[in-house]
């Protein structure tokens, strides 16, 4: 398989497996989506790790695959390329992208639809579209930009240069930086804490932030509004609530 779908503990990883680097072709993509989608049904799944394995996330596309497309074929490809990408970014719980060695194109897009990221110390990320006469096309130049502000962004895509890992926690492309081998552990574990947590307020407040990042305050307001209100209906408000006013903060266990 070119993706494949591990549930433990409340926790999904979703395991790019397609040697040696993960090249993303249009099959792991269809494939990616599709893995996604069934994260965010499954009541079993509760946060998501986005895992290439030891030695590379994604180095990403496959290039030999884009230059026997021509303008036709792409402009008939590229909503579904964008679609596979924005399937994991709506995934409506915590998501955090486990980044080893290459993370560049595509693999790099795709670790910026997480919430989180967490990199080796031997990491790479970029944007290297530019130097095949392109620019990024599965979400670079909106999401790269909302994260790292557009100057910086602009940087990297115009110059298509890589960088590592400590200059892109500098930038606020990545989280955090752990040594190569700690890289899944430390990205599981960060899911599993909050797969503890009460599930629909998770979903709200990620709806709530993402919703706000793309639109003006008034709305985003609304959305936090009706949401803020909309978890006074919730059995984990109830249990949260009740567990702080006899037991004290952060001492609630939700289902």
């Amino acid at each position: 398989m070119t993706v494949t779908l591990e549930v433990a503990d409340g926790v999904g990883t979703l395991r790019l497996d397609r040697p040696p680097m993960n090249a993303l072709d249009i099959a792991i993509q269809d494939r990616l989506k599709e893995l996604a989608e069934e994260t965010a049904r499954r009541e079993d799944v509760r946060a998501v790790v986005i895992y290439g394995g030891e030695k590379v996330f994604a180095a990403g596309a496959d290039i030999k695959e884009m230059q026997a497309m021509d303008h036709t074929a792409m402009v008939l490809r590229a909503r579904a390329l964008q679609d596979s990408f924005t399937a994991v970014a709506r995934i409506p719980k915590p998501v955090v992208a486990a980044v080893t060695g290459y993370a560049l194109g595509g693999g790099c897009e795709l670790a910026l639809c997480a919430d989180f990221r967490i990199a080796a110390d031997n990491a790479k990320l970029g944007q290297p579209e530019i130097l095949l006469g392109l620019i990024p096309g599965a979400g670079g130049t909106q999401r790269l930009a909302r994260l790292i502000g557009p100057s910086k962004a602009k940087d990297l895509i115009f110059t298509g240069r890589m960088v590592k890992a400590d200059e892109a926690e500098k930038l606020g492309l990545v989280d955090r930086v752990v040594p190569a081998a700690e890289v899944y552990t430390e990205a599981h574990a960060w899911a599993a804490k909050l797969a503890q947590g009460p599930a629909i307020a998770l979903r709200a407040a990620k709806e709530s932030i993402d919703t706000g990042l793309e639109t003006d305050i008034d709305t985003g307001l609304a959305v936090e509004r009706n949401w803020f209100a909309g978890l006074f209906a919730t059995a984990d408000r109830e249990t949260g609530m009740r567990s702080f006013v006899e037991e004290g903060p952060g001492k609630a266990k939700f289902l």
